[in-house]
């Protein structure tokens, strides 16, 4: 298995431009807060916990990111866990609405996307490797740290392998 850095670097590579990664703010949560929702059908209430296919999912993709970052992966691991919440809460909703909402999210989720690889002049990692599906949201957490000054040695790592973040378009 290939450990952060490499993960992260291969990702980053698809993503130097500035409005690319801003997309991906916004894009990236949709996206994986609708598969959650639509994976939080069929479900069963037992003792006060929602069982679910996004249950089983979230468990194995936090049990990925945990191993290959004990502080990213808990962070991903409650916010994997907000997105459980809302998923159980529209899939006792009426079929209209957490179908609409889950749909809805997701290819808003993709045309934001989308429209960030337009900027960024380059197709979607995940294009050339599945891995970047569950790399992404890790991703974007990385990059929120990084703009909080937090794990300056990771970005550094990282922008050595793929590069800085390009300076704003006009700067």
């Amino acid at each position: 298995m290939k450990n952060l850095v490499e993960y992260l670097s291969q990702y980053a590579a698809y993503h130097r431009d500035p409005r690319n990664i801003a997309t991906h703010f916004v894009g990236i949560p949709m996206i994986v807060v609708a598969v959650t929702v639509l994976l939080s059908r069929p479900g069963l209430d037992i003792a006060g916990m929602w069982l679910s296919p996004a249950l089983l999912v979230a468990l194995l993709t936090a049990w990925f990111y945990l191993r290959l970052d004990q502080q990213f992966g808990l962070i991903m691991a409650l916010l994997l866990g907000l997105c459980l919440w809302a998923g159980q809460a529209l899939a006792l909703q009426s079929t209209l609405v957490w179908l609409s909402a889950g749909l809805g999210l997701f290819v808003l989720g993709w045309i934001i996307q989308f429209v960030g690889h337009y900027y960024e002049g380059r197709k979607p990692a995940f294009v050339d490797d599945l891995s970047g599906l569950i790399v992404g949201p890790l991703f974007v957490v990385a990059e929120l740290a990084f703009l909080l000054g937090m794990r300056p040695e990771l970005k550094q790592a990282i922008e050595n392998n793929a590069g800085p973040v390009a300076l704003m378009p006009g700067r």
